[in-house]
């Protein structure tokens, strides 16, 4: 497991359902939301790693984080939680067994146009330390 995954899976490990639903800012997704918001995105910057190395000229499709939200209402944190460590362990797994080459694969984007394997795995690490400090954050309230 990644490190800043144990890190938030520790962080909440216990939390109570009104824990959950705190936040670090009025107005600002809950820790709940913002567990939902890494397991959606988990899954999507994976499919979009899969399909860039097994699509030729791939072109990833922009989603909207919060319609996504939308949809996942209904899970709770836990839930959430091993979602994301499950979609990150795969991720991982599979970015890991990745030559160099492989790492730059490009893909193109409607919004940051021509990006590549590489930059993604980037971008989820730092998401992922992004959201970690909202979390903290929370727990301190």
């Amino acid at each position: 497991m990644h490190e800043t995954t144990a890190r938030i899976g520790s962080l909440v490990d216990g939390w109570t359902a009104v824990q959950f639903e705190r936040t670090y800012a009025p107005g600002k997704w809950t820790a709940r939301q913002i567990l939902i918001h890494l397991a959606q995105t988990e899954l999507a910057f994976g499919n979009r790693a899969r399909m860039a190395l097994s699509t030729p000229n791939y072109t990833a499709q922009a989603f909207d984080q919060d319609r996504w939200m939308a949809r996942d209402t209904t899970v709770d944190g836990p839930a959430a939680v091993a979602m994301l460590t499950a979609g990150n362990a795969m991720n991982r797994a599979l970015f890991e067994a990745l030559t160099p080459s492989e790492r730059a694969t490009s893909f193109s984007h409607p919004e940051y146009g021509t990006l590549t394997v590489d930059w993604l795995i980037h971008q989820m690490a730092g998401h992922l330390v992004h959201h970690l400090k909202q979390l903290e954050e929370i727990a301190t309230r």
